[in-house]
């Protein structure tokens, strides 16, 4: 195995904890930047990354005492739960918007700022506001849409986080 690889495997933890926040802060950029309001479902797979980054945190710190470094693979473990959350939610999600299934009838978008001028316009009926829905795409890249992207990234982060958990369950 190469000494990349090796590295990789030995300090999962710490890449999981990486790519939860890249994840978490490529969302936040689509929505501040890219203007696009994240719907119910959106919101939810957040909560995989919020919670595999926070497991992973954890585990760094309780897994450098070195009477605690046995217990990595329960953090790994923990890590690839997470990520077969996220998974779960990115695969729903997906299958929602390409209509093989319904997604939640409680899907509306949340977390935007409201500004006087569209309230007004709500409250003398002139709006044409139109939240983000769980069922609709509001952008696709090569076919897949950021939900579909999201069950790709997440099946690779499942897969990586079961590679090091097997690896730190094997006896020393």
């Amino acid at each position: 195995m190469s000494a990349f690889l090796r590295v990789f495997r030995d300090h999962w933890l710490f890449w999981a904890l990486l790519a939860s926040a890249l994840m978490l802060a490529i969302a936040h950029a689509f929505e501040t930047f890219g203007g696009y309001a994240p719907c119910t479902l959106c919101l939810r797979q957040r909560e995989a990354y919020w919670i595999a980054g926070t497991i992973a945190l954890a585990g760094i710190l309780v897994t450098r005492l070195p009477t605690q470094r046995r217990l990595r693979w329960m953090f790994d473990a923990a890590v690839a739960l997470a990520f077969a959350y996220g998974l779960y939610l990115a695969i729903y999600h997906s299958g929602a918007e390409w209509n093989w299934w319904p997604g939640p009838t409680t899907c509306s978008g949340g977390g935007g700022q409201v500004s006087l001028d569209a309230l007004s316009a709500l409250a003398d009926g002139t709006a044409k506001i139109k939240p983000p829905a769980c069922d609709q795409a509001a952008w696709r890249m090569f076919g897949l849409s950021m939900a579909g992207w999201n069950a790709l990234i997440s099946l690779k982060l499942l897969v990586w986080s079961v590679i090091a958990l097997l690896h730190d369950r094997r006896p020393a």
